[in-house]
């Protein structure tokens, strides 16, 4: 560790780094992580990862030594601070999660997540090292419980891959999808690895085939360069496969080229196009795929001329061009920009810092909205607007005129009725395009409306619209609790906060707040008043929010049962089950249960769509699930079909589907268009080996090409 921060070492920094590591490793010395090792490893492994892949300085590999001492071991704050100064105790504060009991409907994820970026307003190394603290875990993972696994995998892919693609880190950002993905999707993660070992010989040699007349000639013309290919991660080749529907064999830009010249900071822009005119001397390039962010970098700092060119044999090829500078911090990211001071990098940077401490300063009641907002705004892609002035401002994709107000200043967006983009007039939700020139239309007598929160993504601009709608609610509200004591006074009944909530669950409102508005308003029939007042005792309970006299807490116990393993299949009297509609798990899946409030536990895919979210957030409410022999009962699953539309290709897929497999079909629909067709079929099957023999038959159908199980069939 000592050896990968040598070069940045300063006089004295090896003696506090030593000092950090003997306090670390007593305060440790007891403890051993789940793999059985001593668990001063950990720490260790932090602080070398802060070293060595983002290039941190003393204070962070001191902070990263302690950043689990306050937690674990008897070692105060107050003790590190007088060791090693404010700033490291800061910074271990922001790292130490929270103790405590939250609202247990909440999250303890979303909580820790929140303070974590209280603390980055004021030092981003808080969430460098809780990011290298990330990648260590998930790094050793192999030795946790397999629920646990799915948990943090869950929360690595939902939260903290997206993180570390917005500070610009993007070694660190691949390896954690790429790991995240290995312990959620198993199966997929080893077949797409194994198949991207046995197509690497070729890969190379094409590669090489590829390179040398470039190489050659960048040599001739004088340009000190680096010519890599580089493997796309095992992440990106899934997503591929997903968003296009198509086998790991059809993929064929399994690589893109990267061509990082040695120029010095005056030349690498007119260099680095130097270099696109000769690579497209050579190769054909795709007139849409052309991406200049070195003239306007991504938000998260990145720069970069990307081209796609036709290359020998037909295949297209991404070619990325950039300097060693940008290679450093597309890599290294936040670290690698302090080198390079007054870098638009770090300008970006900055602004990002203010928005995320704007956005702190109006928090959401609610953790797992703020979350899902935050993480929204994390990884969008950017688009950029210009003010009638010609200042640039950048949003999220699908941001709205709306947006942009907010963007420009919360009054302007409170007041905001309209905006002309381009010179034309167009309504608030207008979702704006790149390079659109905006100006904003206000008047003094609009509000915020309710219906605002729909033409929005920013995160800033939701919170700014709820911020408003709720103080309007509060003014409004102040005259219904008026309203609400002079009607109690006459019950001879104090209104009070348990009066308040009594009231709020007999009207069946989620608050007091809304109780005020609602009798404000007139919406509220005061005449059952003398109802409540006569079965008061009734609605002195939590609300209406829970089955029978059940919690939550007393429902995840009865869920979990002694085993802590919710068993499909058996009769189970105390707790119902479902399979949730949105991945239709069938025997054989790989799934979990979801505690809900009201609908038992529903059943999910491990693979669903809604998987890492409720295993990010709500993990105290998810129960280990696994299938018994099942009797013979059918679960719906979905297969879409594609192919050349033969004759009578429908009738064939039918028979096996009814004759040649016994399999009942719930809905089929197909659709044909100019000689290819698309079909979704919803069967009734037993177990994934029943649908892998199902699709197994099918594919051997003349002019069918693709098949593949959908989640539903809307």
């Amino acid at each position: 560790m000592l050896k990968a921060c040598r070069r940045r070492l300063e006089k004295g920094d090896k003696i506090q780094i030593r000092k950090a590591f003997e306090l670390a490793a007593e305060a440790h010395k007891e403890m051993r992580r789940k793999s059985g090792e001593p668990y001063i490893y950990h720490p260790i492994a932090v602080a070398h990862i802060c070293a060595e892949e983002l290039g941190l300085g003393t204070t962070s590999i001191i902070c990263a030594l302690l950043h689990d001492v306050v937690e674990d071991t008897e070692i105060t704050l107050d003790e590190i601070k007088s060791m090693f100064g404010e700033k490291v105790a800061k910074i271990i504060d922001g790292l130490t999660k929270i103790s405590g009991v939250f609202d247990q409907t909440s999250s303890l994820q979303a909580e820790n997540f929140r303070k974590m970026l209280l603390t980055l307003s004021d030092d981003v190394r808080v969430i460098l090292i809780k990011l290298a603290d990330r990648l260590h875990n998930m790094r050793t993972l192999e030795s946790m419980k397999r629920e646990k696994q799915l948990k943090i995998a869950s929360e690595t892919l939902y939260l903290y891959a997206p993180l570390a693609h917005r500070l610009g880190l993007n070694a660190i950002k691949t390896e954690l999808e790429d790991l995240g993905m290995k312990f959620t999707e198993p199966d997929i993660f080893q077949s797409i690895t194994q198949k991207l070992i046995d197509s690497e010989p070729q890969r190379k040699k094409y590669i090489e085939k590829f390179i040398e007349p470039i190489q050659e000639i960048l040599n001739e013309q004088g340009f000190k360069s680096r010519v890599l290919g580089r493997p796309k991660s095992v992440h990106s080749v899934w997503n591929k496969m997903k968003n296009k529907s198509i086998p790991f064999e059809e993929i064929y830009d399994l690589f893109a080229v990267r061509i990082i010249s040695n120029s010095d900071i005056d030349h690498e822009k007119s260099d680095c196009w130097k270099i696109y005119s000769i690579i497209t001397d050579f190769y054909h390039p795709s007139p849409d795929r052309l991406r200049d962010w070195i003239s306007m970098p991504k938000a998260n700092g990145y720069e970069s001329l990307h081209t796609t060119v036709m290359g020998p044999d037909g295949r297209w090829v991404e070619v990325q061009i950039r300097s060693e500078r940008m290679d450093e911090i597309a890599e290294k990211g936040y670290a690698a920009h302090w080198k390079y001071k007054g870098s638009s990098a770090e300008t970006q940077l900055d602004e990002w810092i203010k928005k995320i401490r704007e956005l702190l300063e109006s928090p959401e009641e609610n953790a797992m909205d703020f979350i899902d907002d935050f993480k929204l705004n994390l990884f969008a892609e950017e688009l950029f607007a210009f003010t009638p002035k010609g200042e640039m401002k950048t949003l999220p994709v699908n941001s709205t005129a709306l947006d942009f107000a907010f963007d420009i200043h919360t009054k302007v967006g409170e007041q905001c009725i309209g905006a002309k983009v381009n010179h034309k007039l167009v309504p608030l939700s207008y979702k704006l395009k790149s390079g659109d020139q905006v100006e904003v239309v206000t008047s003094s007598k609009q509000t915020p409306k309710e219906d605002w929160l729909q033409y929005v993504v920013t995160a800033r601009a939701k919170s700014k619209i709820k911020n408003a709608l709720k103080e309007e609610k509060r003014k409004v509200g102040e005259m219904g609790k008026e309203i609400l004591q002079r009607k109690l006074d006459h019950l001879g009944i104090e209104l009070n906060n348990q009066t308040a909530n009594e009231l709020s669950n007999f009207y069946k409102l989620p608050s007091s707040l809304e109780l005020y508005y609602r009798v404000s308003k007139g919406t509220v029939d005061l005449r059952l008043l003398k109802e409540y007042a006569e079965n008061r005792s009734k609605y002195s309970g939590k609300g209406q929010h829970r089955p029978e006299n059940t919690s939550l807490e007393e429902l995840v116990t009865i869920a979990r049962g002694k085993s802590d393993m919710l068993v499909l299949g058996e009769n189970l009297d105390k707790i119902d089950y479902h399979m949730s509609p949105c991945c239709n798990p069938i025997p054989g899946d790989d799934v979990f249960g979801f505690i809900t409030v009201g609908e038992g536990i529903k059943i999910h895919r491990t693979n669903c769509p809604n998987a890492i979210q409720l295993m990010s957030n709500y993990a105290y409410r998810i129960v280990k699930a696994k299938w018994t022999n099942q009797e013979m009962i059918s679960f719906l699953a979905g297969i879409k079909i594609i192919g050349f539309d033969e004759v009578g290709i429908v009738n064939n897929i039918t028979k096996i589907i009814s004759n040649d497999m016994n399999v009942n079909m719930r809905s089929i629909s197909f659709d044909s268009n100019d000689g290819t067709f698309e079909g979704t079929i919803m069967v009734f099957v037993q177990d994934t080996n029943h649908l892998t023999e199902l699709t197994e038959s099918l594919k051997k159908v003349p002019g069918v090409l693709n098949i593949y199980r959908i989640d539903s069939a809307n």
